[in-house]
């Protein structure tokens, strides 16, 4: 009976897990807001997962470089046989206790080492979030704007189809020639087309999301959200770079690297001084006890660490030059994303003062005319593909602008400083 009942609670817990699991993955797999997959990015991003590994790594090391070596002790024994008159036999022992000294500025420069590499790891954590935190929000941006694209499409299809049947009816009528069929049902065709090519296209920025996150997406997920209100103007470019350079992760990673490289190189030339090693025993002979003391001290003649110090002072040259690269990368992104941010949005600004407007008033001039018979299908079709055109740059315009300024606030760290 204790047995069954067992039994049943350990059923009931896993059934419960699964359930669990189910529920998580259902919970996440319905409408997806951008806040909430910012929340759970640090729990099921492998990246920051792998950098939050890299941070326990570092500071293991410090542990491990914090460390006293560990004492040894020695133990022997035999059989003493006198040789001479009066010498004694018998049996002899020994018992050594020996401990490595560590030497304080070295154990400080070991330390310091470490803590760089605790710093470093800390700003690749830094990093990997910025860079996860854009590549979320481009992909959920992206996804919006493949269906904004798709409804388009889907629109554009339908009123092609509208046409293409009016077409067919003046045809069959008399009222229209057999080409204007054959070219509405061409346009309709190639409508058809580019509706399954924005349904693809959703779905694969859909993945591109899935793929940022560990197996907690379903994947019939939907997004929900808008694009959100940007500042109408950018803070100066020579202001910005200078905020950039300040506060940039990527920056501070390759200096304390740098800082790290430095101190290795001191580290190695401090271990050119030889470490000495105190040793304490007794030694029993028949007749005669011995205890000593003494210190053993490795004399550097032959070895001064001449290759390891080179191979530090090349590393910390490597690192310097990487800082001097990283820190004109850096620049470089920030004025290219700034270069794009301008041009998109004076691109939306064309768009909102009076070509989007042009565009749809022109349609409606050539709908008008083709209904009262003063132009033709082929009018109708060109009017109604540049207003689509136009609607398509539109939206282009809008998800770039908005593309560039996610950069910019990669690069000027924004979403590290909400999270502190």
């Amino acid at each position: 009976m204790k047995q069954d009942s067992q039994f049943v609670r350990i059923k009931n817990i896993f059934l419960g897990s699964v359930f669990l699991s189910l529920f998580q993955q259902v919970a996440f797999g319905a409408t997806l807001t951008l806040p909430e997959l910012l929340q759970s990015l640090k729990e099921h991003n492998p990246s920051i997962m792998q950098a939050k590994a890299g941070i326990s790594q570092a500071n293991a090391e410090l542990t491990t470089t914090m460390m006293y070596p560990n004492p040894e002790i020695e133990v022997g024994g035999g059989t003493s046989t006198g040789l001479g008159q009066g010498a004694l036999s018998g049996t002899n022992e020994q018992l050594y206790f020996s401990q490595s000294l560590d030497l304080p500025f070295v154990r400080d420069i070991r330390a310091q080492v470490a803590q760089m590499g605790i710093e470093s790891a800390q700003q690749t954590s830094n990093v990997i979030w910025l860079n996860a935190c854009a590549t979320t929000k481009q992909a959920f941006y992206l996804i919006l704007r493949r269906q904004m694209q798709l409804q388009i499409a889907q629109d554009n299809q339908q009123l092609l189809t509208q046409i293409r049947d009016k077409v067919k009816l003046k045809v069959e009528i008399g009222e229209a020639a057999r080409y204007e069929e054959v070219k509405a049902q061409a346009e309709l065709l190639n409508a058809m087309k580019m509706t399954a090519s924005a349904q693809t296209q959703v779905q694969d920025a859909k993945s591109a999301l899935r793929s940022l996150f560990s197996d907690v997406i379903a994947s019939d997920f939907d997004v929900s959200g808008d694009l959100p209100k940007l500042s109408q103007s950018l803070p100066n470019l020579a202001q910005l770079r200078e905020t950039v350079l300040e506060r940039q992760p990527v920056l501070k990673q390759t200096l304390a690297n740098t800082q790290k490289a430095k101190a290795q190189i001191d580290l190695e030339e401090m271990q050119r001084f030889p470490i000495p090693t105190l040793k304490a025993g007794l030694e029993r002979d028949p007749g005669l006890e011995q205890w000593k003391i003494g210190v053993s001290i490795p004399l550097p003649l032959w070895n001064q660490r001449q290759g390891q110090i080179a191979q530090a002072q090349a590393a910390f040259a490597q690192q310097e030059a990487q800082m001097e690269q990283q820190r004109l990368a850096v620049i470089r992104e920030l004025e290219n994303a700034y270069n794009r941010y301008v041009i998109a949005d004076q691109q939306v600004t064309t768009f909102e003062t009076g070509l989007l407007n042009q565009a749809q008033k022109t349609l409606k001039v050539a709908e008008a005319a083709y209904k009262l018979g003063e132009r033709g299908i082929l009018d109708y079709l060109d009017a109604q593909r540049v207003f689509r055109g136009v609607r398509n740059d539109y939206l282009n315009a809008i998800f770039d602008r908005q593309d560039a300024w996610i950069d910019l606030q990669k690069l000027n760290a924004d979403d590290l400083l909400e999270q502190e």
